[in-house]
């Protein structure tokens, strides 16, 4: 983990970790290209995403979909401040619509017997309530995410 990686001090912050059988191109690819991430991508449970975009450069700006089952769709939205494929990745993150400041999201993709660790470290949230929320998302997303690369490695 580098300096830029660790939150830092008075920031609420999450870690979600999963080891994923696929090589890390596979999973980088599944995580940056929207044919992809629109048949991964969710918190879990009813929730889905019918469109994703990623303009992929430092810079580039990303809106992905989640679509509710009561008719309602957040936008997940922000810019590319990193993005080194295929092991890493580090974007701002807010919803839309809303107004709150934009959170941090630092993506890792790490070489793992054959497998790929992914580390999400998501920071400067704004309460632990949301941060909770978060976790609860991020680990509905890898659960999607390891069901369409193959699973999980234990």
């Amino acid at each position: 983990m580098t300096d830029n990686d660790v939150p830092q001090a008075g920031d609420v912050a999450l870690v979600v970790r999963r080891t994923i059988r696929a090589p890390v191109g596979r999973v980088f690819d599944a995580w940056t290209q929207p044919e992809h991430l629109r048949r991964w991508w969710g918190p879990g449970g009813p929730v889905r995403c019918p469109d994703a975009e990623v303009d992929l450069r430092v810079g580039g700006r990303y809106r992905i979909a989640n679509a509710f089952p009561d008719g309602r769709v957040v936008w997940i939205v922000g810019e590319f401040e990193l993005v080194s494929p295929p092991h890493r990745l580090v974007y701002s993150w807010r919803l839309e619509p809303g107004t709150q400041e934009p959170e941090r999201v630092t993506v890792r993709f790490e070489p793992k017997d054959g497998a790929t660790e992914v580390i999400v470290v998501h920071e400067r949230i704004a309460s632990q309530a949301s941060r909770d929320e978060h976790e609860k998302g991020w680990n509905g997303c890898l659960d999607g995410l390891a069901a369409y690369l193959g699973g999980e490695q234990g």
